[in-house]
């Protein structure tokens, strides 16, 4: 079955006025609802809610830090809502970024690849019931009261080889991001192609392509400046295109780096145009080898965000 997923919750719309939207989901032809965890609502929330508001969706965090949560703690979370969610829980893990995990979190940002590999391990282990010690993670006999049935999948975030490697053989899937149709092609001859590949696709269903570029380029330079994102586009070959934003960032210049952001850059990494122009192009990261898009819209002067969703549904 081909998958169509929604970013949960819509940007804009306060949580507690999304039940309308997230029933009439399936309905439209989404599969899958994805949350995900930065500054606003937490990763888990909305999912409890669309999993009582849409028994059809399956829904996952993309994705939640391995280091803000206890071990123990990202257990027992993903415990409940895959008993909320029986079968349809997907647990979404991924280092963040030193900006969230240092910054905001005031948690070292320390051996990122031993640190995800670790609580993957942990979680297989302890969603499946058993009693678990482990002295790298400072866990020591941890056991889950209520073990789900059915333990969810994992799915991890991989933005380059070593990440991309690991969860090829460990994990159920990997989450990508911020990337264009074609670096979907370099990103499957790393991790394969037995298992799943998600990834968030930043959609602003506009013809005004000026409005689309400036609201991409603030998205652009927010993230891809980030060390975690310019060494990911370093690997797929867009360093040197990039190179001016991040001078002027570091700088301290914000407009000089919005400014030196080029125009095709934002037009491969955030998808615009109509809403059918939008749908063909998430449909080329499909064709690409791209297994769930999840759409994340973005507000543009043209369509609402709650018009989006029924005008961007498979």
């Amino acid at each position: 079955m081909s998958r169509w997923g929604m970013t949960i919750p819509l940007m804009g719309l306060p949580l507690a006025e999304h039940r309308k939207v997230v029933e009439g989901l399936a309905g439209l032809g989404y599969t899958d609802a994805w949350s995900a965890e930065s500054n606003g609502v937490d990763g888990f929330t909305p999912l409890a809610l669309a999993s009582q508001w849409a028994p059809d969706l399956r829904l996952g965090p993309a994705i939640v830090p391995v280091y803000t949560r206890g071990p123990a703690l990202l257990a027992q979370q993903a415990a409940t809502l895959a008993d909320l969610a029986p079968g349809r829980f997907v647990l979404g893990l991924g280092t963040s970024s030193q900006v969230i995990v240092e910054r905001w979190n005031g948690i070292p940002f320390t051996e990122p690849y031993q640190r995800v590999r670790d609580t993957l391990r942990f979680l297989r282990r302890a969603l499946a019931g058993e009693k678990v010690t482990d002295e790298t993670l400072g866990v020591s006999g941890f056991r889950l009261d209520n073990p789900p049935k059915t333990p969810p999948p994992i799915v991890l975030a991989a933005l380059r080889p070593g990440m991309l490697r690991l969860a090829a053989r460990e994990a159920d899937g990997a989450i990508t991001n911020w990337l264009a149709p074609e670096d979907v092609r370099t990103v499957r001859g790393v991790f394969g192609t037995e298992k799943e590949l998600i990834a968030r696709i930043f959609v602003c269903p506009t013809s005004n392509a000026d409005e689309a570029r400036t609201l991409g380029r603030r998205l652009i330079a927010a993230y891809l400046t980030v060390p975690v994102y310019a060494a990911f586009h370093e690997w797929l070959g867009r360093g040197a295109r990039l190179a001016a934003m991040n001078e002027a960032w570091a700088a301290g210049d914000r407009r000089a780096a919005l400014d030196a952001i080029p125009d095709d850059v934002v037009d491969e990494l955030v998808v615009h145009g109509s809403p059918d122009a939008c749908r063909a192009r998430v449909r080329e990261y499909v064709e690409a080898g791209l297994d769930t898009p999840i759409l994340a819209v973005l507000p543009n002067s043209e369509l609402s965000i709650p018009d989006a969703v029924p005008a961007l549904a498979p």
